[in-house]
């Protein structure tokens, strides 16, 4: 048996946490796939995965070699592409991305990719985890934070965006449009995740702390945008989320002069001599796409 085709099927049984599943993605049978599984333990002596009737897990030897062959395989894949560097970008593209870029910002720049490339397909996860793009075989991984600490990945900086304040044109009929930070008090101020307070910067250089206090919470950043298009209240969101809103006049800005930190959008991927054209591809295409902004 393909030594080298056992060890992609064993790193596939991996990555999707089964046979059954690993053989849907491979487009064959589990018992094709268990075969090259057996074959890997019998050539090395020793047990890989543990097999239940409910789930498999990794056997520490086997944590040890899933390792190994993935960073095997990531070399020999880009060993691949520096003798074959030449045609129109294609293939699968693994993306990581928030949930904010994958769903609220995903129409204005994935059209616009895929016309450009047709020959690359996409596969997008969206959450809000910072993946461990190797063992997870991620290809990039789009991310916003603030600036990022030193590490393993290649960090490519997007844009940076400020955290901005807007509410809907019904919400702002009803209630009014605030002039002053001390008005928003007086506002419903809708809150995402833990944070207890936003800390509004002036172009002045002033800085104000306010202590958020509403009817609405939510961890989900989508319906943090739903509440606020539905006129709920006053939200944070970066401007590359909303501008499109704001242009539309979907939202209108609250206290233009404000705004509530920043957010750098980045691009990571790992080191590579030769990175993969459908990854160069993408990360160019991010960057000038924010850089419109």
């Amino acid at each position: 048996m393909n030594q080298l085709l056992a060890i992609r099927a064993f790193c596939c049984i991996v990555d999707n946490r089964g046979l059954s599943a690993a053989a849907e993605a491979w487009e064959t049978t589990p018992s094709t796939m268990s075969r090259h599984l057996q074959h890997l333990e019998t050539e090395l002596g020793v047990r890989l995965i543990n097999r239940t009737t409910r789930q498999l897990s990794l056997t520490e030897a086997g944590e040890r070699y899933y390792a190994a062959c993935v960073d095997i395989l990531q070399r020999l894949d880009q060993a691949a592409l520096a003798v074959a560097d030449h045609g129109d970008p294609s293939g699968t593209l693994r993306i990581s991305a928030p949930l904010v870029i994958g769903t609220l910002e995903l129409m204005h720049w994935l059209p616009a990719f895929q016309q450009r490339y047709p020959k690359i397909q996409i596969d997008l996860s969206c959450e809000d985890r910072f993946v461990d793009l190797v063992a997870e075989r991620f290809d990039v991984a789009l991310r916003i934070s603030g600036p990022l600490d030193d590490s393993s990945l290649v960090a490519k900086t997007l844009t940076v965006s400020e955290l901005i304040l807007v509410a809907s044109p019904g919400y702002v009929a009803r209630h009014g449009l605030p002039r002053q930070v001390d008005e928003l008090s007086h506002h419903q101020l809708l809150m995402f995740g833990a944070n207890p307070e936003w800390r509004l910067n002036s172009a002045r250089g002033d800085a104000v702390t306010l202590a958020l206090k509403g009817r609405f919470r939510t961890d989900i950043i989508t319906s943090l945008h739903s509440a606020v298009l539905a006129g709920m209240g006053i939200a944070a969101f970066t401007r590359a989320t909303v501008q499109p809103h704001l242009q539309n006049g979907q939202l209108v800005h609250i206290l233009p002069d404000y705004h509530a930190g920043q957010r750098h959008y980045y691009a990571l991927y790992p080191h590579a001599r030769h990175l993969a054209r459908k990854v160069r591809a993408f990360v160019e295409f991010m960057t000038q796409y924010y850089k419109a902004k």
